[in-house]
């Protein structure tokens, strides 16, 4: 039996709905239209505006990859909303695999303790992970490469007006706040988790003293035993787990001593902010949107533009620096196929929450034709594991 407290957490996620499972093969009527060019960008998908019960959303997806590595999702109940993205490298097992799980872990254990916490998010990170770890073991013998496979994980919760955030790797959240004298101001809310960052070689020369190949410079960009940027992920299990080393049949990932130590972790940075009326928006994004816009420039975006179409915004903005990057404009990018684009550009996954303050003390319903369209869709895995 639950206790009220439980049944009270559970009741803000009744009913639920999966707004974006995102590849655009899942649903039809995703707008992947640009209506400020005659040519379409084939490889971009969003939905520009649907309701929460706080407020509004926005998302966007482009893919670069051959298959795409980002997979993410958003949940909203009636008192909650949840935000997931996973941005996978070395393939898209790990990033689907959170997106089938982490959220299912964490509503057991909400159900469990009857309420929302960083400790509960903590778990659900540290659930996914074992999860993951279990199906390399399984499958390695088959596919040995499994074990080279991870994905950062940034997650965000928005429960009864106070705001939870999780992170391993370099996606990001940023959340838009009015300053005193009306101007938006952009407050990053993760750390990242890069070798590129002083701090983090910092950490892991200070955690591996004897290792002097703990961080190498490899090609004018620091990484991780010379291999990988993140210093923290779910899955990369050779960099985890003696067991999971691979032999060197597999150059890109052969280690040329075996770990002593776990090398990377899957242990989340989190935070909590009790959400201010000046708070106006949360963007949460893959590291494929900030290697082209700084904090402030996004924020300044989403505010100076309207709600509607504000991930998709973000997400052109950055692909026409990207081309400029490349001396081309965002035309002749989209004429690029998938894989091949993967040298301009990343996947990048881009989810934007509005804040409405006034309506974090009413009672919102998120509109029943709405929700019904996506779990007819998308299907309602998620969806019924809730209705206990």
């Amino acid at each position: 039996m639950f206790s009220w407290l439980a049944r009270i957490a559970m009741a803000c996620w009744r009913p639920v709905s999966r707004y974006a499972r995102m590849s655009k093969d899942n649903y039809n009527d995703i707008d992947i239209s640009d209506s400020d060019s005659s040519l379409q960008d084939s490889l971009l998908w969003c939905k520009d505006l649907e309701k929460h019960s706080y407020g509004d959303f926005s998302f966007a997806v482009v893919q670069a990859n051959e298959v795409i590595e980002d997979h993410s999702q958003v949940e909203t109940g009636r008192d909650a909303i949840f935000v997931g993205i996973y941005d996978g490298h070395g393939g898209p097992e790990a990033s689907r695999f959170i997106c089938d799980h982490l959220f299912r872990h964490l509503m057991r254990f909400a159900r469990e303790n009857g309420n929302i916490s960083e400790d509960i998010l903590r778990s659900a990170f540290s659930a996914t992970e074992d999860g993951f770890l279990t199906l390399v073991r399984r499958t390695c013998g088959i596919k040995p490469v499994i074990a080279a496979i991870g994905s950062c994980c940034l997650v965000g919760v928005i429960w009864r007006g106070t705001l939870y955030v999780a992170n391993v790797g370099d996606s990001r959240a940023v959340i838009g706040s009015l300053s005193k004298s009306d101007k938006i101001v952009a407050e990053q809310l993760t750390r990242d988790h890069n070798a590129s960052m002083e701090e983090v070689r910092q950490e892991l020369r200070s955690l591996h003293p004897d290792d002097s190949h703990i961080v190498v410079m490899k090609q004018g960009v620091w990484r991780i035993k010379g291999l990988i940027q993140v210093s923290r992920s779910i899955g990369d299990a050779y960099l985890k787990r003696p067991e999971f080393s691979l032999d060197p049949s597999f150059p890109r990932f052969h280690l040329s001593e075996p770990i002593r130590r776990p090398v990377l972790t899957a242990e989340p940075s989190v935070c909590t902010r009790v959400l201010q009326p000046n708070d106006k928006f949360v963007i949460f994004a893959s590291d494929g949107l900030w290697e082209h816009l700084t904090n402030q420039e996004a924020v300044e975006i989403v505010y100076n533009n309207p709600r509607a179409g504000a991930a998709r915004r973000l997400l052109k903005t950055a692909l026409n620096v990207a081309a400029k990057k490349r001396q081309l404009r965002y035309d002749d990018l989209k004429k690029i196929e998938k894989g091949v684009r993967r040298f301009f550009h990343d996947d990048i996954t881009v989810v934007v929450i509005f804040i409405d303050n006034e309506l974090s003390r009413q009672k919102i319903s998120v509109p029943e034709l709405s929700v019904r369209g996506f779990i007819d869709t998308v299907g309602p895995s998620n969806f019924n594991i809730l209705q206990n």
